[in-house]
């Protein structure tokens, strides 16, 4: 019986070579140093450090070498799985470091900022739509006026030339502070504005009085109490009904946009003479729905015209009232509502959303300054 082969080299192993461990172990630590995150580093451990790597299988040939060749292919293999187990720690080390700083990155919060956790909110349509009337007519050289909102009856009524029995004075129609007898009322129209300029103010007087006035209507989709109006006044020499159809087609154009139509159609009003209402061709049919039973118009009511407001010459008794020479001077006036014009541009259909405070109808407009 022959002894133990003492002179065994396990270097004749190839597995076990220490050329062959060399090359597992640079693979290794290649693949370990080219994982980009962690889930490629956690493949790279299973293919390089698993039970199936090259270095296991390679450790399962120890079992079958003699006990004087086990020690060395023992060491050489330890060692060869020590580096690798160390670059893997190592490298493990960089990737966890730098997702946490992507993570920060990304979730990073500037505690300085300001809290926004209002929306941010914008002013009402009406007051932004009265402002750019009003710029129109200061671009013009007008001067804007204002007034007192409860109003003598006096310049609300008499001095405009309304009489006494006009049903207009009534308590049906105007709110009257404490009674009839009072003498105060809250204004039906901008228009006592008016007389206040020609009262304070040298001629010529070139005028725009926006404000709210109150009348006893029903809140529906076409009426409020409380609305408001634009009203405008020119007393000067010489002027005519052509200077105030030139006055309201200037209006418009900025209103509604170039290519917009007047017109000016004959009606009565106390406090001017002439007096016509102002009417806008429909900007939806354009005309086209009148006599046009297949095209019917919703906005114009197929008349293919639409009514805006008032207008005329200042009634001679208007400027008497208030101590104007009506041989010299002449005047003219006009008034439109904004909640009207607001309709006319935005293709609002009902009033009440205007005065019901719903956050949502003003977001609609923007944030507008």
């Amino acid at each position: 019986m022959s002894g133990p082969n003492t002179n065994f080299d396990p270097k004749q192993v190839s597995a076990l070579s220490a050329e062959a461990v060399d090359q597992m172990v640079a693979e290794a630590v290649a693949a370990i140093a080219a994982a980009g995150d962690l889930d490629e580093l956690k493949a790279a451990r299973l293919a390089h450090s698993g039970d199936r790597s090259p270095i296991a299988l390679a450790n399962r040939e120890i079992g079958a070498l003699p006990p004087a060749a086990k020690a060395d292919a023992g060491k050489r293999v330890g060692q060869a799985r020590a580096q690798v187990k160390k670059a893997l720690e190592d490298r493990e080390v960089v990737l966890i470091a730098e997702r946490d700083e992507q993570v920060m990155r990304a979730e990073a919060v500037d505690v300085t900022l300001p809290a926004n956790r209002r929306p941010l909110g914008g002013r009402h349509p009406l007051t932004t739509l009265m402002e750019r009337m009003s710029d129109v007519f200061i671009s013009m050289g007008y001067d804007i006026a204002e007034g007192p909102e409860a109003e003598a009856e006096w310049a609300n009524f008499d001095a405009l030339n309304v009489p006494p029995d006009h049903p207009a004075r009534t308590m049906q129609d105007t709110f009257y502070v404490e009674s009839p007898d009072s003498g105060v009322v809250l204004r039906t129209q901008t228009s006592p504005i008016q007389i206040r300029a020609m009262l304070d103010r040298e001629l010529p007087i070139y005028v725009v009085a926006p404000g709210r006035v109150y009348r006893t209507d029903e809140l529906d989709a076409t009426h409020t109490p409380v609305f408001h109006q634009i009203e405008g006044l020119a007393v000067d020499e010489g002027l005519t009904m052509a200077d105030l159809k030139g006055t309201l087609d200037h209006l418009a154009t900025q209103m509604f946009g170039e290519g917009i139509v007047t017109r000016l159609r004959p009606s009565y009003f106390p406090f001017t003479e002439p007096s016509a209402e102002v009417d806008l061709e429909c900007f939806v049919c354009e005309g086209a729905s009148v006599g046009d039973p297949s095209r019917p118009c919703r906005t114009c009511g197929s008349e293919g015209w639409i009514e805006w407001g008032g207008c005329g010459m200042v009634n001679p008794r208007v400027l008497q009232a208030v101590g104007i020479d009506t041989e010299k001077y002449r005047g003219f006036a006009f008034g439109m509502g904004i909640e009207r014009t607001l309709m006319f541009r935005n293709g609002v259909t009902d009033m009440r959303d205007m005065v019901e405070g719903d956050v949502r109808f003003t977001q609609a407009f923007g944030v507008d300054v």
